[in-house]
Parts: C-alpha cells; structure tokens; sequence
C-alpha cells in the first residue's frame, strides 16, 4: 500500500464486470479493494484508510444514496465518485447534496476511471509538477525584463507577474520556491530603486510620458464616473497592497465586474504625502503653501495630517468644475464599531452622487504587527500575511458594504489604496540632528546621513516636490527592504524592527497601486 499512487475502495453489486478496470488501475499503480454491497463498503471504510471511493448508485440492499450518507459520517473529507445509470437531473442534485466530488455516467470506460483517479489522487502533484515547470519559464522571463532597461509600465508588467506567482506559489508550499521567488523580488527592488531615482525628478516636473501619479487618481478614475450619473463610492484603503487586493478580488467578483489599472505613489509612499495628493490633485510643497500648519505637527500624528481630506477633495471638484448636488460625502473608518454603523446605513448614501470612504484597517494591521509579538507568530511571511488579510476581510464592515452596495444596479466603486507596504529586512544606520522625524522609510531632518546604496538623498525637497519645513531641511528615502534606525540604542530598534511592514520608501510593493473599479452585477 505504501508504495502505491492511492487506496481505491470500488463499491458495485455487479463488481465482477469491473475486472478490467481494476487490473488496469493496479496496472497504473493503484491499490483497489472490492465491496458487492453497501454494508460490507461501510465496514471497510469503518476499518482501513481508503483515499478515494467509487460507488454504484443502484445496488440491491443499502442503496448508493444511503451507503454516501453513513461513508460521509464517518469520513466527511473521503472523496466518493458515484457511478450511476441515471442521467435525471434530481438525481445529480441529490447526490450533490450527499456531497459527492464527482459522477461517472454507466457505462464507464477506462479514460473516465482513469481521469478520476488522477483528479483526486495524483491532482496535486500533477499541479506542482505543472507550477514547477510553468515558474522556471516564468522567472527566467521576469529576469530578461529585469535586464532589458524597463520602463514604467513595464515595470507594472513585472510586479503584476511577479504577485501572480506569489498568489500561485500560496497554494504550492511544498515545492519549495519561495525563496527563490523572494530572491526575485530583491533583485527587482535593487533594480526598481534604481530607476526611480534616475526618473522622479523628471516625472513631477511634466504631465506626459510618465505613469500617473497619487495627485492624478481623482481626475483620471473618479471624476470621469461622475459625468455617467451614476451614484460613485471612491474607496481608499489605506496602505493596500496589490496581493493584498487580489485576495480580496477573488471574494468580491461573485458580485461585481471588475476591471484593473495602475497608478504610482509619490514619494515618501506615507499616507501624509501620498493621500493629500489623491484628495488634494496637488503635490506636498503646494501644499505647503496654500495649508502651512499642515506640516507643523509631530510627524507620528498621521491623523492630523490628513484631517483636510474632505476639504481638499471639495476645493479639487471645484477646480474642476463638477458641482455635485447633493454635495459630496467623505468618511474615515478608523474603528470597527464606527464601520458597522457605516455599513447598517450604507444604502442612505446611494442618493449622493459621491462618497468617499477611507478605511484605515490594514494600516493598522501593518503597524501592529510591528508591536505585536502574537500577530507576528499568525502571520510571519508574506503568504501568512496575505491569509490574515483575507480573514479580516471576510468579517469585516468593508466586505458588508461593498456587498450592501452590489445590490444597487446604479452604483459605481472606484477602489484605491495611498501607498502599499514591503517586508522590512535590512536595518541601516542613520545619522541627523535631534529634530530629525521618527520614521522608518523616510526621514527628514538637518544633515541626514546613510548609506549610499540603501536610500535615495533629496537635498532640495521642491526637486520632489515636498515640502521644505525650512531652509536646511532634506530628506532621506529608503530603497528596496532597508529601514533607517538612529545609533541611539542602534540594536534594540534593529531587532525590534527587523521583519516588520513598513511604507513610506521606495520599493515595487510601496509605489505601484491598484486602481480598481466595480459594477453590480445585478
């Protein structure tokens, strides 16, 4: 038994006819045992650990049905292929509601056996053996792309790929090919972080030939919904990233047409930068100008900081001439409670022609999984993380509205995120004077120093566009997996911070974003 592909029970009261399908199943390598009758099927079951069952539907004594139902009570997960003469429809149906993995339509010939077997014994290694082979032809096409000068939107191409094959390798753990996926991903961010330093500069100071970027969401994907009539909810959910979404996606798309594009995050990818510009249509230094006390409070109170959203979007619409009636809505979720109200009354708010929603959830996620040791332990690598992430969503006030919302045939869900998250890996050792921000992935502050290779240096903060604070001030912005820790207890916080989700850097994961958007399918 051991060293065969599976342990077959076949159950038939007429099982001297299937001779040549046994032999020819022993033949590929398959362990079969015989039962003529429900009773004795039972008793087997009962007694040995079979891994697959074929069973006659149309036995004299206990029936197929009643044989299903007492092999199912003891051994709810054992795959059954029911073998039956009846093509009727209720009959599928019952045997469906039995719980059967598959039916085979008498009479039945060798391929179909054969087929089945396969199916639910050998599915699994035939998938992996069918990834393994697939993924070598992918990453060696990934690492030609790496080579070959990408631009922006090939370098979309890449992440999407690359995401693809982390959602496919989830389901394959036992290959083995995470590390060299992970090692992939590192070679893209080196090469990443490169380009966008040598193309940031240029991106800011023009509107063509460059990816569109935070400041252009709400003219590019919400204000065109706008002008259809129908009822638009603009979601922003802070700190999402693409697998993120993703596993989210594959929830959402019993209830909506979906489709996907692509913007990048201005730099610092942090939500004081990145989601101002989204609301705002404007990058950090004109605000600045325009809103100064934006920028006086500690860096660390990122609610503050963004506490001009409604405003901001306001004075955007109206810079565009979209006069909405009745005027537009805004929400922040900051909290659980607060969300469930939300979504009780989500419906009230199909009258508005705009709503903007912004949750906070997996923001929070990544900043507690720094501090806690036991969301750590639940999701310790990138696959955990992802599987968190879906477990939240599936009880959570977002999946009710967006599910509220897809019974509203006139409704519109433009989907977003401000910035995304990357692993945190590699400390680096940062020098500044005593004013100098707290943050991981970026810094600002009076002579900031760093290593060359882990961080691009903004000497003039209106090159990017940012704001100056005051005449001495740059920044720092970390590329790839680095995180910046000052000397001050410089092994504590390296250790405290090692492996934690991070944003506000430079990195594929941080910079380049859904733009989702959805229509009822009802």
């Amino acid at each position: 038994m051991e060293d065969s592909k599976g342990h077959i029970l076949w159950v038939d009261d007429e099982i001297e006819l299937l001779r040549a399908h046994i032999r020819l199943l022993a033949e590929r390598g398959y362990a079969v045992e015989t039962a003529s009758n429900g009773e004795d099927a039972v008793s087997m079951v009962r007694r040995s650990g079979f891994d697959l069952v074929f069973l006659d539907e149309m036995m004299s004594g206990m029936g197929g049905l009643e044989t299903l139902a007492e092999i199912k009570e003891m051994r709810p997960n054992l795959p059954v292929v029911m073998v039956t003469k009846n093509e009727e429809e209720s009959l599928m149906e019952d045997a469906i509601g039995g719980k059967i993995s598959d039916y085979l339509i008498k009479p039945v010939n060798p391929s179909q056996v054969l087929a089945a077997c396969k199916k639910f014994l050998e599915k699994k290694q035939i998938l992996g053996a069918a990834v393994s082979k697939d993924y070598i032809q992918g990453f060696n096409q990934i690492a030609a792309s790496l080579v070959s000068t990408p631009g922006y939107e090939d370098w979309i191409d890449i992440y999407t790929r690359l995401v693809g094959w982390s959602l496919e390798l989830d389901e394959h753990p036992e290959l083995g090919l995470n590390q060299m996926l992970l090692e992939q991903y590192r070679e893209a961010n080196l090469a990443f972080g490169k380009y966008v330093e040598k193309n940031y500069r240029n991106w800011v100071e023009q509107t063509s030939r460059r990816p569109i970027l935070s400041l252009e969401v709400v003219d590019r994907f919400v204000i065109p919904e706008l002008q259809s009539g129908r009822s638009v909810f603009f979601f922003v959910i802070d700190c999402l990233r693409l697998d993120q979404w993703l596993v989210m996606e594959s929830v959402l798309q019993e209830f909506f047409d979906i489709s996907k594009q692509y913007y990048y995050s201005i730099l610092p990818t942090a939500t004081p930068y990145s989601r101002n510009a989204i609301f705002s249509g404007s990058y950090p230094s004109d605000l600045e100008i325009r809103f100064p006390e934006l920028w006086e409070k500690s860096e660390d109170d990122e609610n503050s900081r963004n506490r001009y959203e409604r405003q901001f979007l306001d004075k955007l619409l109206e810079r565009r001439h979209v006069n909405l009636k009745p005027e537009p809505k805004y929400i922040k979720i900051l909290d659980a409670e607060f969300g469930r109200g939300i979504e009780s009354n989500i419906a009230s708010y199909t009258q508005s022609r705009l709503t903007s929603i912004v949750v906070n959830f997996v923001d929070m996620l990544a900043h507690g999984r720094s501090d806690s040791s036991l969301l750590k332990e639940i999701a310790p690598e990138e696959s955990a993380y992802r599987s968190l992430t879906r477990s939240w969503f599936m009880h959570s006030s977002l999946l009710g509205m967006l599910r509220a919302l897809s019974r509203h045939p006139n409704v519109t869900i433009v989907l977003t995120t401000d910035h995304g998250s990357i692993r945190s890996l590699r400390g680096t050792k940062v020098l500044g004077d005593r004013e100098a921000s707290t943050n991981l992935r970026y810094k600002y502050g009076r002579n900031l120093k760093s290593e060359e290779k882990a961080a691009i240096f903004v000497k003039n903060p209106l090159e990017f566009k940012l704001p100056r604070r005051g005449v001495a001030t740059n920044y720092i912005i970390a590329k790839e997996d680095y995180y910046f820790v000052y000397p001050t207890d410089y092994h504590k916080y390296l250790n405290q911070y090692r492996d934690s989700f991070q944003h506000g850097g430079v990195s594929i994961e941080e910079i380049i974003l859904p733009v989702v958007r959805m229509i009822p399918r009802t």
